[in-house]
């Protein structure tokens, strides 16, 4: 009869377990959602297996408590880095391990990984029904492991949903941004100014932006400007930069007053947090007089091909949004003589390393620009030389580059 009972009681305790294995593994199917995988989990170790209390620290891009059943609210402050990454097998607790209360540490694995680490408390040691959980460790290390690796896929499932949901915002941002950089056969070409430009943004979306604008039948005006940092908030107020400047340039705009409305209004925008280095001209194709200021933008190169000289247009004021007001502003001026060539670019391209490590700065753009070819063919072998966006492996910011013929 004892033999017989013994057999029952194996039996059932199998059933059990096969029971639970069994819907726990139809609920991961059913895709039910962690709370109700929790709460059978937790069911089966306090109603079923009589353990009083459980907690459960879980491995996902940081340590968590996933689950406390029964400990005190303090339990779930334990640092595991230094207290729990030393148990790798069931352990007992003794009273001089520092855990009030915890009986027994399973931890969980995955991959030879600690993924999870289970403290069970206040353990029914006999009564009806199951036999004692000492018995059971080894099932309940199992279904743990499988429900912290169900729990886990779970979050990285959700987290690829919402990485494809950014990525798809970020297609619809960048689709959006390079519809504010103006097209190349839209730019101005005549006899007396052909302008050309070249965006290569680092990430989906980036802080440069260049445009070229027609403000009068004489009167072109063209610009280049950086956001401080990257990514998003870069983009948002590059955006509302391109606005502005197009809202307030004209043929007859004052360039210093211009620089001061756009001061105030990306102080405003940015509180602080941004600014803008900016290059601005204004070219008169009748009188050949180009007007300009930079903003503590990256100096631009003014080549001319017959006296080979060439003038670096340094910065003027600071740059927009790094001061409340800006204290002076320099409106500079020259005029063309014979056929020059203006190159303004960002500090993704002169803060390219050359073969000696240090920063190309200007070097390429005046050994390229050096020549009766037009800027463009310049540029586009320029881009070819430096190995820009592909196989350069010092590009680690935008690059963006506007350029134009003058004559």
């Amino acid at each position: 009869m004892e033999e017989r009972k013994a057999l029952n009681d194996r039996i059932k305790i199998l059933k059990f377990k096969l029971e639970s294995l069994l819907d726990i593994t139809l609920s991961i199917n059913a895709n039910c959602p962690t709370e109700e995988l929790l709460s059978k989990y937790e069911s089966i170790l306090r109603e079923n297996l009589g353990i009083g209390k459980i907690l459960i620290y879980k491995r996902s891009e940081t340590w968590e408590c996933l689950l406390n059943g029964g400990f005190p609210k303090s339990m779930e402050k334990i640092d595991v880095e230094s207290s729990l990454l030393g148990f790798e097998d069931i352990t007992y607790v003794s009273a001089d391990m520092g855990f009030d209360g915890v009986d027994i540490i399973v931890p969980v694995t995955n991959n030879n990984e600690p993924v999870a680490f289970l403290f069970i408390g206040d353990i029914e040691e006999e009564g009806e029904g199951m036999s004692p959980v000492l018995k059971h460790l080894n099932f309940i290390q199992t279904i743990s492991s499988i429900i912290i690796v169900a729990i886990e896929n779970i979050r990285l499932h959700k987290e690829s949903l919402r990485q494809e949901a950014l990525k798809k915002e970020l297609e619809l941002a960048s689709r959006m941004q390079k519809m504010l950089i103006p097209d190349n056969r839209h730019m101005p070409r005549n006899p007396d100014f052909v302008v050309t430009g070249l965006y290569y943004p680092h990430y989906e979306v980036g802080g440069d932006y260049y445009d070229c604008i027609r403000l009068s039948e004489t009167k072109t005006g063209f610009c280049i400007a950086d956001v401080s940092g990257k990514g998003i908030s870069a983009a948002i107020l590059m955006s509302n930069f391109q606005a502005s400047l197009r809202a307030l340039f004209n043929a007859d705009t004052d360039l210093e007053q211009l620089i001061h409305r756009l001061n105030s209004i990306i102080v405003a925008n940015a509180a602080g947090e941004k600014f803008i280095t900016l290059f601005i001209g204004r070219y008169d194709h009748r009188s050949k007089v180009l007007e300009y200021v930079n903003a503590a933008h990256t100096p631009s190169v003014l080549y001319n091909t017959e006296s080979h000289e060439v003038v670096h247009i340094r910065s003027s004021c600071v740059g927009i949004g790094m001061l409340d007001e800006i204290p002076s502003v320099k409106v500079s001026s020259v005029t063309i003589s014979g056929y020059s060539k203006i190159v303004c670019y960002t500090d993704g391209l002169s803060e390219l390393k050359g073969d000696d490590g240090l920063d190309i700065g200007t070097k390429e753009i005046i050994r390229h620009i050096s020549n009766m070819e037009p800027v463009e063919k310049n540029l586009q072998k320029m881009i070819r030389f430096l190995g820009i966006p592909d196989t350069n492996p010092y590009l680690f910011d935008d690059v963006s580059i506007i350029a134009a013929d003058l004559r």
